[in-house]
C-alpha cells in the first residue's frame, strides 16, 4: 500500500506543511488522537504536537516507499531512509530519544494518509484500535554492555540469541467496568498493563464504588497477544572482553511479534529501554527502588531470515516486498549483507574471499589455517573442517518432505596433551555459530537440549534453550566427550533427527538443532589401548557412536625424531618468532612420509595427505581466525554444490566395496549411514573451495579420509587390521583370543 505524494517541499529542503483546510486538520487529527494519546486531552495538545503530526504526514506523502501497510499486517517503517534524508534529521534524532512521542505521532500520521488515499474504507482499515508500526533497519546496533540508566526511555538496537520464550498470554488494552448495583458499564484503556478502577459511577442516584470487569464475549474488553522473550549477546562478538557471563536481557513482544522466534534463532531487536520492578522489590518497602531494564520491542526480524533452509515469517516477508536497497545510499567499502549467523560481509571482505579463492592449493591453505598452534594432525583437521563446512541443505520429496541431514558429526578419540581441546576450542572460534562446552563442567542433559523454566508470579513454564539448540545452524564443540555420562542419551535424537522433543509440565514440542556435534574424549584408562574397540575405550554407547561420520584416533607414541619435531614447534610458538620454512616445516614433511611407509594409498604422491603436507623451503601464512570465520560463513550461505556423474560412482564403488568387506557376523554393519556420511563429507569438501560441482577428485579426497579413520579404528595391537572385531562391540580381536 503506497501513497500519493502531493505536499510539495520547500527551496530550503523543508516540508512545507498543509494548509489548516486540507484532509489532515486539525478536527481529522482529533478524530484518531485518543487512539494514541489516551491520556492526554486534545484539546490541551499544544502547537509542537500538530506540527510533528503534520510534518511526518507530509513526509508519508512524499516517500511512499519508505512504507508498507497491509491490510492484516502491521505497518512497516524504514527508519534507514529517513536517516538518509537531510531534513528529517531533527526527527531522526528524535525518534532516538523520544521514541514514545514520534510513534506515537507516527501512528496519527499513518491514520492521516490512509483517510486521504482511501475515504470511508480507511475506517475499515484503521479500525478503532492502534496500528502496530515496526521501526525496521534501525542503527546503529547496541552492545549489551551500555544498556543501562542513561538509555532509559530510548530507542535503541540489540542483536544476540533467543536463548528463552515465555508462554502467550492476553495483555488487556481496554476493559469494560460494570456498576455492581446499576450495571453501567464504562471503558478503561489501559496502557502498559496498567489502569485505575473507576472511582464511582456516573448514573443519576447511583453512588456505588464497586465495579467488575466484564469479560463476556462481544463486551468492549480487548486484548492482545504478548510474550516475553530473553536474548543473550554472542561472546565472540565483543572478543576485547572474554571470561565473562554473556549478557542477556528481556524484550516483551507484542500484537503480531508473538510466536516469530524460537529459542536458538539469531534476532535483531529494536525497542524502547524501560524499567519495571524487580520480583525482590515487590511487596518490600525498603527495595521498592530497585528495577530492572527490558525492552519493548517495536521490531524483530530474524537475522538473515532468508536462508535457504528457512520461509521468513509474515513479517520478514512482508520486509523483502519493500524492494529497499540499504547499501544503496552507502559508500562501497561500507555496503553490508548479514547471515543467518549474525555475520555482516562489506566489500572488502567479499575482495579477500575472492583472493583466497584463487590460491592454487586453496584446501591446504584452509587446514593449516585451522588452529596452527597444533602440530601436524592434518587429516583430523580435514576432517574437522568438512564438518564446519557442511553439506547441501535439502529436502527428500520421495520421503515425505522429511528433512535429510546435512552436518557431519567427528569424533577425536586419544591420548591426553595431543591438542583435542585446543582444536575443539578452534572450532568454536571459526564456525559462523560455534558453541562450546566441556564435559567437566557437570554439564546437564536439559544443558544439552532445552530447559523448562517456572516462570515467576504466573507459574507458567518457560523454554530455556541448551547447547545444541543455541548452535542450530552451526557447530557444536563438546570437549571432554566421555565426561558427559549418563546424558549421552539426550544426543542420540539431535544427532540424527537434528531435531529436540520435549513433552513435560504439559509442555509438548519439538526445537530445531540442526548442528554439527564435533567432540574430543580421552580413553576410559588414560591411554588408548588398541587391544579394545573405541566403545570399550570410552564407555560410551555403541548407538551414540554410530552417529558419527568420522573417529579419528591420535596416540602417544614415543618417537625421537618426531618428539624433537613436536619441541622445535612448541618452543617457537612460546618464543613468538616464526616457524621458518626449513626447520620444523620441512621435518615433519619429510617424517611424515617415512612414517607413512608401507601404506600404498599414503605413499601415492596424489593422496591427499601428501597434499596436504608443507614442502621443504615453503612457507605458509595462515588465514586469521576471522576471517576464516567470514570464509567459512560465505560457502555455507551461497554455495550449494551438487554431486557430478563421476563422483557418484566413485563413492557407490567404495560403499560396495565396505559392504563386501564387513559381512561377517562380529563385524562392524555397513548401512546407508555410511553412504550418506560419504555425500555429505564430498558436498563439503567442494563448498570449502567454493564449487558448485563435486568432481571425482573431492570424492577421493573424502574416501581417503574415511580410509584413515577406518584404519585407525580397526587396528589392532600388532599395527594389523582386523575387520573381524566390531567397532562397538566386544572389541577383543583374534589375536587376543588366541592368546587366551
Amino acid at each position: 500500500m503506497s501513497f500519493r505524494p502531493q505536499t510539495t517541499i520547500a527551496s530550503d529542503g523543508r516540508l512545507n506543511p498543509p494548509n489548516p483546510g486540507s484532509e489532515y486538520s486539525t478536527a481529522l487529527i482529533g478524530r484518531y488522537w485518543p487512539i494514541y494519546f489516551p491520556r492526554h486531552d486534545f484539546q490541551a495538545a499544544s502547537d509542537e504536537h500538530l506540527q510533528d503530526i503534520r510534518s511526518l504526514t507530509a513526509y508519508i506523502k512524499t516517500h511512499p516507499g519508505a512504507f508498507l501497510m497491509e491490510a492484516t499486517g502491521p505497518c512497516l517503517f524504514d527508519y534507514s531512509m529517513m536517516a538518509r534524508d537531510p531534513p528529517m534529521a531533527d526527527f531522526v534524532q528524535r525518534i532516538r530519544d523520544e521514541p514514545e512521542h514520534i510513534l506515537r505521532c507516527l501512528g496519527v500520521a499513518v491514520c492521516l494518509a490512509m483517510n486521504e488515499e482511501y475515504g470511508s474504507t480507511s475506517e475499515y482499515l484503521i479500525g478503532s484500535h492502534r496500528l502496530p508500526i515496526h521501526l525496521m533497519y534501525h542503527e546503529p546496533l547496541t552492545h549489551m554492555k551500555h544498556l543501562k540508566s542513561s538509555l532509559v526511555g530510548k530507542l535503541v538496537t540489540v542483536r544476540g540469541t533467543v536463548v528463552r520464550t515465555s508462554t502467550i498470554k492476553p495483555l488487556l488494552t481496554q476493559a469494560e467496568f460494570i456498576c455492581s448495583k446499576c450495571g453501567r458499564p464504562q471503558l478503561v484503556k489501559i496502557i502498559e498493563g496498567k489502569y485505575e478502577v473507576p472511582s464511582k459511577c456516573y448514573t443519576m442516584g447511583c453512588k456505588n464504588r464497586i465495579f467488575d470487569v466484564n469479560r463476556k464475549v462481544g463486551s468492549s474488553t480487548s486484548a492482545v497477544d504478548w510474550q516475553q522473550i530473553r536474548i543473550q549477546e554472542k561472546i565472540n562478538d565483543d572478543p576485547k572482553d572474554p571470561g565473562r557471563v554473556p549478557r542477556s536481557i528481556d524484550a516483551e513482544l507484542v500484537g503480531d511479534l508473538v510466536d516469530t522466534v524460537v529459542p536458538g534463532d539469531v534476532v535483531t531487536c529494536t525497542g524502547i529501554v524501560k524499567v519495571t520492578m524487580s520480583d525482590e522489590g515487590k511487596g518490600k518497602a525498603r527495595a521498592n527502588s530497585l528495577y530492572i531494564i527490558y525492552l519493548d520491542a517495536v521490531a524483530l526480524s530474524k537475522v538473515g531470515g532468508g536462508s535457504e533452509s528457512e520461509a521468513g515469517d509474515s513479517v520478514s516477508a512482508s520486509i523483502d516486498r519493500l524492494g529497499l536497497d540499504r547499501g544503496a545510499s552507502k559508500d562501497n567499502s561500507e555496503s553490508e549483507t548479514s547471515t543467518k549467523d549474525g555475520i555482516s560481509f562489506t566489500t572488502k571482505d567479499y575482495q579477500f574471499i575472492n583472493k583466497v579463492y584463487q590460491e592454487p592449493r586453496l584446501f591446504r591453505l584452509l587446514i593449516h589455517s585451522f588452529c596452527p598452534g597444533i602440530f601436524g594432525h592434518e587429516m583430523v583437521k580435514a576432517g574437522i573442517m568438512l564438518a564446519l563446512f557442511g553439506a547441501r541443505k535439502r529436502q527428500s520429496t520421495d520421503r515425505g518432505s522429511m528433512n535429510i541431514r546435512s552436518d557431519s558429526h567427528v569424533l577425536v578419540v586419544g591420548d591426553p596433551g595431543l591438542g583435542k581441546s585446543q582444536m575443539l576450542s578452534a572450532v568454536g572460534q571459526i564456525a559462523p555459530r560455534g558453541v562450546y562446552v566441556c564435559g567437566t563442567s557437570g554439564i546437564s542433559s536439559s544443558g544439552l537440549t532445552v530447559t523448562l523454566v517456572k516462570e515467576a508470579g504466573s507459574g507458567d513454564f518457560a523454554l530455556e534453550a541448551g547447547a545444541l539448540v543455541l548452535s542450530d545452524m552451526g557447530c557444536c564443540a563438546i570437549d571432554e566427550f566421555d565426561k558427559i555420562g549418563s546424558e549421552h542419551s539426550s544426543l542420540l535424537e539431535a544427532m540424527e533427527q537434528q531435531s529436540i522433543s520435549i513433552a513435560k509440565g504439559g509442555l509438548v514440542c519439538s526445537l530445531p538443532a540442526r548442528t554439527s556435534v564435533i567432540a574430543a574424549a580421552n580413553p576410559a584408562g588414560g591411554h588408548y589401548n588398541k587391544a579394545k574397540t573405541v566403545s570399550e575405550n570410552l564407555k560410551i554407547n555403541s548407538a551414540l557412536l554410530s552417529r558419527f561420520d568420522l573417529i579419528f584416533i591420535l596416540l602417544d607414541r614415543p618417537d625421537a625424531e618426531m618428539d624433537r619435531f613436536l619441541s622445535e614447534h612448541v618452543m617457537a610458538l612460546h618464543s613468538g618468532s616464526k616457524i621458518t620454512p626449513g626447520s620444523t616445516a620441512t621435518s615433519s614433511s619429510q617424517y611424515t612420509r617415512q612414517a607413512a611407509g608401507d601404506s600404498e594409498s599414503e605413499a601415492n604422491a596424489n593422496s591427499l595427505k601428501e597434499q596436504l603436507l608443507v614442502q621443504p623451503g615453503e612457507a605458509i601464512d595462515p588465514i586469521p581466525a576471522g576471517l576464516l570465520r567470514k570464509y567459512v560463513a560465505y560457502a555455507r550461505k551461497y554455495v550449494h554444490p551438487r554431486l557430478s556423474p563421476e563422483a557418484t560412482q566413485k563413492l557407490k564403488e567404495f560403499y560396495l566395496e565396505l559392504r563386501r568387506s564387513h559381512r561377517a557376523i562380529d563385524s562392524t554393519p555397513i548401512t546407508t549411514r555410511q553412504l550418506e556420511a560419504l555425500v555429505r563429507l564430498a558436498e563439503a569438501r567442494a563448498r570449502a573451495e567454493l564449487r558448485v560441482v563435486v568432481t571425482e577428485d573431492d570424492a577421493n579426497n573424502v574416501i581417503e579420509i574415511m580410509r584413515y579413520s577406518l584404519f585407525q579404528t580397526y587396528e589392532d595391537e600388532d599395527g594389523v587390521m582386523d575387520f573381524d572385531r566390531s567397532q562397538m562391540g566386544t572389541g577383543v580381536s583374534n589375536t587376543n583370543e588366541l592368546k587366551r
